[in-house]
């Protein structure tokens, strides 16, 4: 490569040769024919070495990015390579919706698909869960399909990358909706207890904030849509104050990066993620891990995370709690089973974040944490794939897609050795 390509975060540095940017999915196919060794490069969202490759690289932004509403279907068919704020306003405009968004509208749609990002909501599967069908170029330049009654489908949804590249995805989409947004603080650790239940059911989206300097909650956003049936947060049985300006979930960080709060309504869009897509996402130097468990170890998986707190908070910028419904997709996190996620945003240093990652591991494992495929995380291959009842399968399913390991690479060959 003529200069060196970095992710998003600046802690990778990718070994590749070369980036290819294909104007034509035709071009891709070529490439894709021609090449040993290759891996996608999306919008550089990934912490670890996942999107890496010795061989080549391929970036999709230069690729066509037609959006097609398709009304009878309730679907939308786009370009993998477009970014979630992009599609939404193209939605929105359209009198559409998707169910949910990730905290970050900067993310490729076929990335987070491939990685199992989310959102939150109790009733709300990850963004992979929209997934309706896919197109990729296979190691051999063929054009593929599958939709979702394919019975590959539910292993390739969730990819990592490894049988393909993406090049659109089809989408359920629902009429548009608002949504106001709440922020509240001062949660304790006893009243999460006791009112969990409700906190969690209390928006469509719902997260918690804490940068475990206490073993309190800092800030709890609530996100509720104007046509739906939450439960109404009661914020003076849960012991909550309602903030008094906007605020940003990284203690310092100047609001104006974050979405519209202090419930004035608006399009889901400008809602539901944290971040506004024309700002600088999250706090921009930093590392992220992020791990989740059952939803109904969350008050045990809180404690053993609060008991590491004198080690978490002096490399830690932010903590964030959210909720996500099961899924039928092999390599999910929310596989068949509902989850709490425990996502950590770090400072920028690896050396001093990498030990209290893995004793965050540790101290998580009796509740068999899975890990966010595209953050960072020590978790052995052996341990892992026992917590995945389809791991084998979708081991079966990148050799028959791609016999001779093109997209493979470092990290697919420690999970999945060929």
């Amino acid at each position: 490569m003529a200069a060196a390509v970095t992710n998003w975060a600046g802690n990778v540095t990718f070994a590749a040769r070369q980036v290819h940017r294909p104007g034509s999915v035709d071009e891709l196919r070529r490439i894709v024919a021609g090449a040993d060794r290759l891996r996608v490069l999306g919008t550089g969202h990934s912490f670890n070495r996942l999107a890496d490759t010795d061989g080549d690289l391929v970036s999709l932004a230069n690729l066509p990015t037609e959006v097609t509403i398709d009304a009878a279907s309730s679907t939308v068919t786009a370009g993998g390579g477009i970014r979630y704020g992009e599609l939404a306003g193209h939605l929105h405009a359209h009198g559409y919706a998707l169910h949910n968004l990730a905290s970050l509208p900067h993310i490729s749609v076929a990335g987070a698909c491939a990685t199992a990002t989310h959102g939150s909501g109790r009733r709300n599967g990850n963004l992979a869960t929209a997934v309706r069908a896919l197109e990729l170029v296979t190691a051999g330049g063929d054009l593929v399909r599958l939709d979702h009654t394919h019975p590959d489908f539910a292993g390739a949804v969730v990819s990592l990358g490894g049988l393909g590249v993406v090049t659109s995805v089809t989408l359920a989409i629902q009429p548009s909706f608002d949504v106001a947004q709440y922020v509240y603080e001062g949660l304790t650790r006893e009243s999460l207890v006791a009112h969990w239940q409700q906190i969690a059911a209390s928006g469509w989206s719902v997260s918690l904030f804490t940068d475990w300097s206490s073993t309190d909650v800092d800030q709890v956003w609530v996100k509720r849509r104007t046509d739906g049936d939450a439960t109404p947060v009661d914020a003076d049985g849960w012991g909550l104050t309602a903030a008094d300006g906007p605020r940003h979930p990284v203690p310092g960080m100047p609001a104006e990066n974050c979405t519209s709060q202090l419930g004035v309504a608006g399009p889901w869009h400008n809602r539901l993620p944290h971040f506004r897509l024309d700002f600088t996402p999250s706090s921009g130097a930093e590392l992220q891990s992020e791990y989740l468990v059952p939803a109904g170890d969350v008050v045990a998986a809180f404690d053993a995370v609060a008991g590491l707190r004198e080690r978490i908070a002096p490399v830690l910028q932010v903590c964030e709690i959210r909720t996500v419904a099961a899924d039928e997709l092999w390599l999910s996190m929310n596989y068949r089973r509902d989850a709490v996620a425990i996502h950590f945003t770090w400072v920028a240093d690896t050396a001093a974040v990498l030990p209290v990652v893995t004793a965050v591991e540790q101290a998580l494992a009796p509740y068999a944490p899975r890990p966010h495929w595209g953050k960072l995380f020590t978790v052995d291959a052996d341990v892992l794939a026992g917590r995945y009842e389809r791991w084998s399968d979708f081991a079966d399913l990148l050799v028959r897609y791609d016999p001779a390991g093109v997209f493979h690479n470092d990290f697919l060959d420690r999970y999945f050795p060929r």
